[in-house]
Formats: structure tokens, sequence, C-alpha cells
């Protein structure tokens, strides 16, 4: 009998009830759909089925593909697909309006293979493509206003785009290891995200009353503020971006934003 043509890892096939019983609720009380570390080697044309869910996690997996169906998962606001072995997003990204995190940490994608519809996610708050193949990152991406989070570490980066270094909600920015030129000061992107001002140190007796008055107002404002705030419990939490697989967590509620 001749032997048939050599063929890669099979990977395990998921059934509908297999995704329905992989949904869990979120923290907020959202659906979550759980296919991480299953073997998955194609997307899972089952789960289309439940493209109601707020949240999909497909992280370490084999996958080498995402379908432009990912479109039909119109609610999800939360997408983790780290540690695959995607080359390329699909375009239709893009139209996952509601998403505030994204992860495609760990993959083989390029800069020529990544969708300039990223800059269509607006209300995009973390975003995390370390341990790529990216020589270039699209200033298209300063278009992201509503970010926090970028992680960039680990890729073949020479520069990164004003537009992006300048994001006004921009407060973690992680490029560690990229071959970035020694002219480059690391300082150069990290003092752009810290936007720290000099601070000088005064005691109030020598301040004269217009500056003391300006002082105290200033402060009291401060304090309105800080009232206003939610207590320490609900506030939102954005963890480090660190390299998943060398220091993977078993508990993926740590790579997630939490209330």
């Amino acid at each position: 009998m001749a032997k048939g043509k050599e063929k890669g890892p099979k990977g395990k096939k998921i059934s509908l009830k297999t995704a329905k019983n992989s949904i869990r609720i979120s923290f907020d009380g959202g659906r979550r759909l759980d296919l991480s570390k299953m073997g998955i080697t194609t997307f899972p044309k089952c789960i289309l089925k439940l493209a109601d869910v707020d949240e999909l996690d497909l992280s370490r997996n084999m996958l080498k593909k995402i379908p432009n169906s990912i479109e039909k998962f119109q609610k999800l606001r939360w997408l983790d697909l780290h540690s695959n072995q995607l080359e390329e997003l699909p375009k239709t990204v893009g139209t996952l309006q509601n998403l505030f995190y994204l992860n495609i940490c760990n993959n083989k994608l390029t800069s020529k293979n990544l969708p300039e519809e990223l800059n269509l996610l607006k209300n995009l708050r973390i975003l995390n493509l370390g341990l790529n193949c990216l020589d270039s990152i699209p200033p298209s991406l300063g278009a992201l206003k509503e970010l926090k989070e970028l992680g960039l570490f680990d890729n073949l980066l020479t520069a990164i785009p004003n537009s992006v270094k300048r994001l006004p909600k921009l407060k973690k920015l992680n490029a560690e290891r990229n071959p970035f030129p020694e002219s480059m000061e690391k300082e150069e992107y990290v003092d752009s995200i810290k936007r720290i001002e000099s601070l000088y140190l005064v005691q109030e007796k020598d301040l004269c009353c217009s500056c003391l008055k300006t002082c105290q107002e200033e402060r009291d404002k401060l304090n309105k503020f800080k009232n206003k705030m939610p207590c320490p419990s609900k506030k939102l939490s954005f963890p480090s971006l660190f390299t998943p697989n060398s220091t993977a967590m078993n508990n993926q509620e740590q790579w997630r934003l939490k209330d």
C-alpha cells in the first residue's frame, strides 16, 4: 500500500458541544469562550454560532490563520491570540469596534501583513504586538487615541513613529530587545510616555501670598478629584506586558483587564 503524503501535526477538532462547555463568565458578567491550549491548528468554524460572546481566547494553540469571518464577533471586547503561528491578520479585525484588548504576541507577524485596519479599533486600550517579526510600526496606529498599553518588545524595530509615542493616553510602552540604533537612547521613548515636568519643592512660608493661594487652590482641586475616584478594589488594573512564553502563566486572568 502506497504511503500518503506526509502531513503536519493533526490538531484537535473542536465540536460545538465542546465550545459551549468552554464558555465561562468573566468578572464583569460577560461571556468568555476559552479555547486556549487545546492543540487547535484550524479556526473552528462551529464557534461562529457562538459569535455573541464578549471574550474569545484562542491563545497557545497552533493556528496559522484567522478567517475573515472573525467579523461575526461584533460584541467582542477581548481577543487573545498570543502564542500561535499566525503570519497575518485579516483586515476584518478592524470591524471589531468594541474591542479594548488585543493580544497577538508571540506569532510570526511581519509589518507587511499587519493590517492597516487596526487603526479603526477606536476603543482599544491594550495592544500587544511583542515577539513577532515586525521591522516597522505603521504611523497610522497613532489613531488609537484610547490606547493605554502597547507591547512592541522582541521585534526587529529600529524606530517608533512619533505618532505612536505621542498617543495621549499611553501609559506603558514596552519596546525592549529591539535593534534600535546606538544613537537612539532608551530614554527617547520612555520619557515621551512619562510626561513628567521638573518638580521643585518649597515650604509654604517661602511662598508669596499670591503663589500660596494658587497652590492651595490647585491642591483643593486635586483632593476633589481623588475623592471622586473609585475605591481601589474597583479600579481598572492593567497587567504588565511580559513575554508570554517565558513567563507563561496558566492563570490567564493575569492577562485580562479587570474591574
